[in-house]
């Protein structure tokens, strides 16, 4: 028994307890479980999103800054390991090349053919869809089916419809009454039947973008509208088309920068000699300019001034978007 002994005032002191048994390391174990888990809150995400930025840096960091580099360079594709310091050489050929500013007006051609029609139609088919039609899934899932065809088989297909002498566009022409066209080897007609395939591939992509961003609009606003006596048409112009300004930006950048990368179609449709974009490079854009250059003259060093002036076009498409966009957030 242990006594108890009695406190100043008189009152009695508890008992003290059986001295507590500490396990040998069990406090340095508990400190290392502390110390990792503060390190996994902390650098748990980081490592997470790591592989991104390791794979980034790998395929696309370092091709960005080495054609930077080689673009200063003279490298021939058969020796890349050979380089001779020229500066803005490449550059300044560039400006003097008949050919680099010939693939950009068939760039920019090609865009406005391509961009324009193919917005427009998408922004009709998607304000067909908006309103309550039969077999709704199936019409949207009719629409993606032309950007989920590879560019092959849908440039392959095209060419044949553009044939000059068994082709069915032109079949139908002379049925019409009019004669056949050299679609292939004429600048324009050439610069039409690629445009046609862009528009085919991309038409149902941006309808259904700007599906979504219809039907992210209050129906209140429609409402409030049709109670005002407005029709839909006006109301799809004083209601829908405000609503859809970022919307309709975004895909303007971003058709403009598919533009400007176009290389698949033209390459396709011109057959053996694609790379130079028809006899007369007639419709070469800067894509295939750059593919001749780098694989076909092996002017690699070339090559890699073209993708950066493309580059830099880029960037300047980009900036003018921003601009724009933000000058559209500022004058609501």
């Amino acid at each position: 028994m242990t006594a108890t002994a009695p406190a100043v005032d008189g009152t009695p002191t508890p008992p003290a307890g059986p001295p507590e048994r500490r396990t040998p390391g069990r406090g340095r174990a508990g400190g290392w479980r502390s110390r990792r888990y503060r390190w996994d809150v902390r650098y748990g995400p980081y490592a997470f999103v790591a592989p991104f930025f390791v794979f980034f840096a790998a395929f696309g960091l370092f091709p960005l800054l080495w054609t930077g580099w080689a673009s200063l360079h003279r490298v021939e594709l058969t020796a890349p390991d050979r380089m001779a310091w020229v500066g803005l050489r490449n550059y300044a050929r560039l400006l003097d090349d008949e050919f680099f500013w010939n693939a950009l007006r068939n760039t920019f051609t090609i865009g406005v053919l391509s961009t324009v029609p193919q917005l427009l139609m998408a922004l009709g088919l998607a304000h067909l869809l908006h309103y309550r039609l039969r077999a709704a899934t199936f019409w949207r899932v009719a629409l993606l089916t032309p950007y989920a065809t590879s560019v092959a088989a849908a440039t392959l297909v095209f060419a044949l419809l553009y044939g000059r002498d068994y082709g069915m566009v032109n079949w139908a022409l002379g049925a019409a009454g009019i004669g056949p066209v050299d679609w292939q080897n004429s600048a324009w007609t050439a610069q039409c039947a690629i445009s046609s395939i862009v528009i085919w591939r991309w038409t149902g992509y941006n309808a259904l973008i700007y599906l979504a961003a219809m039907q992210a609009v209050p129906d209140e606003l429609y409402e409030s509208a049709a109670l005002d006596g407005a029709s839909r048409a006006q109301q799809f112009r004083y209601v829908t088309l405000p609503a859809l300004r970022p919307t309709l930006l975004f895909t303007v950048v971003v058709s403009t920068i598919g533009a400007t990368q176009l290389f698949g179609e033209p390459l396709l449709f011109g057959g053996a000699g694609g790379q130079k974009g028809g006899a007369a490079h007639q419709f070469q854009t800067l894509g295939l300019y750059l593919y001749e250059q780098g694989w076909f003259d092996f002017h690699l060093g070339r090559a890699c001034a073209v993708a950066w002036a493309m580059f830099l076009i880029l960037l300047l498409i980009a900036g003018a978007g921003g601009l724009l966009a933000r000058r559209l957030r500022t004058s609501r």
